[in-house]
């Protein structure tokens, strides 16, 4: 009885996140878990044992829910250290209750946001000149610590080991918590903390924990937890492919996990409860390669990563997320507050080919990761999707390969060639329908440059070719009765691909909740990244016959992208351990680069020029980014305005900052006469003190019509230095900024200055990019820009 009723408890919770995701259900009002966020815990003392909010939680819920079920008055998570809440099980009129009570800033549904899913810091290392730098010999063990919200880790991943590591830092409070699996003494000097929440059905109804414990059952958080501190592993390789030595973006950094998530993804409780502890437990740096899809965004206060991350800033940890695989389409990128920084996918100059050799003995270079045992010896026969098709299937389906279009008789024994102009049949899909109607083999042909996600088919033979690749293949197919063909093992190719370029996964700008800050903010490696990984066998068709489950992935995401950036802010930090979060923030954007390894503008899946919508400012520059010259200090009382002009009540605001005298500015009347008040909010955000613009509104039919943007830097480099300003602007834009000079002096380490925007008449509407950029003749500090001519 008890299995019936925890299998109904699961149907019905897993019935509301579906039911979230579309706005609306319409079933009864069935209570389901919300999150209750209350703000900063400001000057009050963190909750302890001793000093626990639960009780004043348990009372509060007991206020909104009936007596009769007075069985749901419990809390599921609390939070207490930098911020007040908890989660619970409430109905929908309960919720909307108590989201009006005076010391609740909001209450959102409890749902899942999915996961985000070497040569890369070889490849950023040669690209920055880190490489035999004085920097690229920093001592072996650091106490810069960064934090992972993830799935877990593998703790025995050489990868984690602590030869030569120093003691932990005397400030660490974290734990290492225990389950049946790991132990307290899986924890050493690098892995210094780990904590895991419980989930789904565990988290609701508290039932027992047993199999529970930081241990990664997925993957994914050791990959990402690698690839930010990772030590190096010489010889690491996937089943022969990507050799050479892993390591992580700051090696000698120290790492604390926060298994928050699960394969089905991470409940919004676990997001905030994780992160509540990491800056509790003292990180420096926390990686989150999580986030809503772009099709569903809350607001800034009713998103768990936004939440925890305003105020593990607010506490001097910077905070690093992925910008979302929803790409390429424009307003898909997620995890946009200006407190985070949001990371785009990139490629690296290394390339998996899975080459495709025709009966003719023609070979066609193609791409994917294949570990088959198809040789070039023997060969199979070749067929197109519409050539195989199940009655009354039409052409189009039976070309893009979707499910149940092809008929199994005419497809057995056979290689496979689909087309990829469906984009919602996936790559994975198109495998699973191959191999359930018996193919040996599957070439899809598409565009390399698009198809830039590397997809991984195990030991299914795969390969993907480009379109005019695709037109040989096709050529060959209808010039002989009898076509065949093989598909080779991989093998990989380093140095002979043009990289970066803007992976088409990847997430682009403007942002959806609002276009007056330019997003993403910078582009990191994600595309066929080598990490460690778990070496169990979670899926036998990867594995090759004879081989144990590899020790290393190949993964790609934007998820890959963030633990970069993550143990590139660690790097940073070590180096400049006084400077804030959004000093580091602002030293890896302005220092960005803009040019690929062949010394030309990086490139988007397409092969035009990127935007910075795609690539934000550019390729993070770790060693660029130690010294910037010049970097935008944005405040805590600039986040706060922000939340101002983005509409929310003073009121709210104040609850979020635990400062009861904050107030919001008034808009001056002279700021009213230089624009329509329904643009006001959007210049009101435009001006934060931001590494880079965007303006949502530039108006191209009224004359006169400009935008005035201000900004103040700070000199952190030479004491006596004058900088002075080149503008690069689009032709429909004229563009100046007041003044041109930037004079720093020991007792004058910081300056403002004013960039306009004023359109030509009659320009097309649409976006715009430029930049500006100050030099003292040593240093280039750029800031990108983006506006929107109307």
């Amino acid at each position: 009885m008890a299995g019936s009723i925890s299998r109904l408890v699961q149907l019905q919770y897993h019935f509301f996140i579906s039911c979230s995701l579309l706005f609306y259900c319409t079933a009864t009002d069935t209570p389901h878990p919300y999150v209750v966020y209350m703000g900063s815990t400001g000057s009050t003392p963190p909750r302890t044992p001793e000093n626990s909010g639960t009780s004043s939680d348990l009372e509060l819920l007991a206020s909104i829910i009936p007596s009769e079920n007075k069985d749901r008055v419990f809390v599921i998570q609390s939070y207490s250290h930098t911020f007040k809440g908890f989660s619970a099980m409430l109905s929908g009129e309960e919720a909307s209750r108590l989201s009006r009570h005076p010391g609740v800033v909001s209450v959102f549904p409890d749902r899942y946001l999915p996961l985000h899913t070497t040569r890369s810091w070889d490849f950023l290392d040669v690209q920055s000149g880190l490489r035999g730098s004085k920097w690229s010999r920093l001592p072996v063990s650091s106490d810069v610590i960064i934090g992972i919200v993830d799935t877990g880790i593998w703790p025995e991943s050489d990868s984690f080991r602590d030869t030569g590591m120093s003691a932990v830092p005397s400030r660490w409070k974290g734990v290492c918590m225990e389950g049946p699996d790991f132990n307290k003494s899986d924890c050493n000097r690098k892995l210094i903390g780990a904590r895991f929440y419980e989930t789904g059905e565990d988290a609701i109804r508290r039932h027992s924990t047993a199999g529970s414990s930081p241990r990664d059952t997925v993957g994914h958080g050791t990959h990402t937890a690698s690839t930010a501190g990772g030590l190096p592993v010489p010889g690491a390789n996937y089943y022969g492919l990507a050799k050479g030595t892993a390591k992580g973006g700051f090696p000698s950094s120290r790492l604390a996990m926060y298994k928050a998530c699960s394969v089905a993804g991470c409940l919004s409780s676990n997001i905030l409860k994780a992160i509540d502890d990491a800056v509790s437990d003292g990180v420096d740096v926390i990686s989150i390669s999580v986030g809503m899809t772009s099709f569903f965004q809350p607001d800034f206060l009713s998103d768990p990563i936004s939440i925890g991350a305003f105020h593990a800033n607010e506490k001097g940890i910077l905070v690093a997320c992925s910008a979302g695989n929803d790409g390429p389409e424009p307003f898909t990128v997620v995890n946009s507050a200006p407190w985070i920084i949001t990371v785009a996918a990139s490629t690296i100059d290394r390339n998996f080919e899975s080459d495709v050799v025709l009966g003719n003995g023609v070979i066609i270079k193609g791409s994917g990761i294949n570990l088959s045992n198809l040789t070039r010896s023997k060969t199979y026969s070749l067929v197109s999707g519409e050539d195989v098709a199940e009655k009354f299937t039409p052409a189009y389906e039976a070309r893009n390969c979707y499910p149940g279009s092809l008929d199994q008789e005419k497809t057995a024994g056979k290689i496979l060639v689909c087309v990829d102009s469906e984009p919602t049949v996936s790559h994975r899909v198109k495998k699973l329908v191959a191999q359930s109607s018996g193919a040996v083999g599957l070439i899809i042909v598409d565009d390399i440059e698009k198809g830039a996600s590397m997809f991984n088919s195990g030991t299914f033979p795969f390969s993907e070719v480009s379109s005019s690749a695709g037109n040989q293949i096709f050529k060959y197919l209808n010039s002989t009765r009898n076509p065949s063909a093989s598909i080779v093992e991989t093998t990989d190719a380093v140095k002979l691909k043009v990289a970066p370029a803007v992976a088409i996964f990847s997430a682009r700008g403007p942002g959806g909740l609002t276009e007056s800050i330019l997003k993403p903010d910078i582009m990191a490696p994600g595309v066929a990244i080598l990490a460690a990984s778990i070496p169990t066998i979670i899926d036998h068709g990867n594995i090759p016959v004879g081989e144990k489950p590899s020790l290393f992935a190949i993964k790609s995401g934007t998820s890959m992208a963030s633990p970069h950036v993550a143990g590139a802010a660690a790097f940073v930090k070590s180096v400049r351990p006084q400077w804030s979060p959004s000093m580091i923030k602002s030293a890896l954007m302005t220092t960005a680069t803009t040019r690929n390894n062949h010394g030309k503008t990086i490139r988007s899946h397409s092969g035009v020029n990127a935007t910075w919508h795609e690539m934000g400012s550019g390729e993070i520059n770790p060693l660029g980014a130690l010294n910037p010259g010049l970097v935008y200090q944005t405040s805590t009382l600039d986040y706060l305005q922000f939340l101002c002009y983005h509409g929310y009540k003073q009121k709210t605001i104040r609850s979020v900052s635990g400062v009861n005298s904050f107030a919001c500015p008034t808009p001056s009347s002279s700021f009213f006469s230089t624009g329509s008040s329904s643009n006001l909010l959007q210049d009101f955000i435009t001006s934060i003190n931001y590494p880079s613009i965007s303006i949502a509104r530039l108006d191209t039919n009224r004359l006169g019509a400009r935008k005035v943007i201000s900004r103040t830097a700070t000199n952190v480099g030479r004491t006596d230095s004058t900088y002075r300003v080149s503008v690069d602007a689009p032709e429909e834009i004229q563009v100046k900024v007041v003044p041109e000079k930037l004079i720093f002096s020991r007792m004058n380490r910081t300056a403002s200055f004013e960039v306009s925007f004023q359109a030509s008449s009659g320009a097309d509407i649409g976006y715009r990019f430029g930049s500006l950029v100050w030099t003292d003749g040593v240093h280039l500090v750029r800031m990108v820009f983006a506006v929107n001519l109307i």
